[in-house]
């Protein structure tokens, strides 16, 4: 049974408007802790997303706790939209909450879309973050081939093959210059939203997880 716990966030211009989901209320620390960052915000990106929404349920119903949020400007969240580099600031600052929620717990950044753009750099600059997964990886578009240098930390890409902003192409491409390790799932047919395949990002998710132990 799913627990939701709206978290305030404290961030240098306010506060972040979060939402923690975790599966039981077991005692004891998990194995794991996540953070989701949703997509673009001037385009209607929040954590309420569908796509952002079935991540956090999944990696939960995994149980490891996770916490989604709204950047700078959107819902609860105070600020205003300030094309990346505030928001990159948002994600050090909802790192910072999720680990004082779970001290010492190695931690999962994911990040969907423009969230991927923002968060991914900062989950694998950051040493308390131990796995990387990036969904909807904008790679016609926003990411560079050389945006994650020297990131060895472990990276799941989970892309639709239609994808409007990262085609298979493209996202093939820039998975090859990734360290290792990584893994790419492609979802055969599925656009940028993964509408109709919410299911198949999911099993991607949890697949990679189960084989990993």
């Amino acid at each position: 049974m799913a627990h939701l716990r709206a978290i305030d966030i404290p961030a240098p211009h306010g506060l972040l408007e979060g939402l923690l989901r975790t599966a039981d209320e077991t005692p004891g620390l998990p194995a794991m802790a996540a953070l989701v960052c949703h997509p673009h915000p001037l385009y209607g990106g929040s954590m309420h997303t569908k796509v952002v929404f079935r991540i956090a349920q999944t990696l939960a119903d995994l149980g490891i706790p996770t916490l989604r949020f709204n950047f700078r400007g959107v819902g609860r969240s105070t600020g205003f939209y300030d094309d990346g580099a505030g928001e990159s600031e948002d994600v050090h600052s909802a790192l910072d909450a999720l680990a004082e929620l779970y001290p010492g717990t190695p931690l999962c950044l994911a990040g969907f879309s423009f969230g991927a753009w923002v968060g991914l750099p900062v989950g694998c600059a950051d040493a308390r973050v131990t796995q990387i997964i990036g969904v909807g990886v904008p790679a016609d578009t926003l990411m560079r081939t050389s945006w994650l240098p020297g990131c060895d930390k472990p990276k799941l890409i989970v892309q639709g093959t239609q994808d409007e902003y990262g085609s298979e192409p493209g996202i093939r491409e820039w998975v090859s210059h990734l360290s290792e390790p990584k893994e790419l799932v492609l979802v055969p047919g599925s656009d940028h939203f993964f509408t109709g395949y919410q299911t198949q990002l999911a099993s991607a998710i949890r697949g990679y997880f189960t084989r990993r132990g």
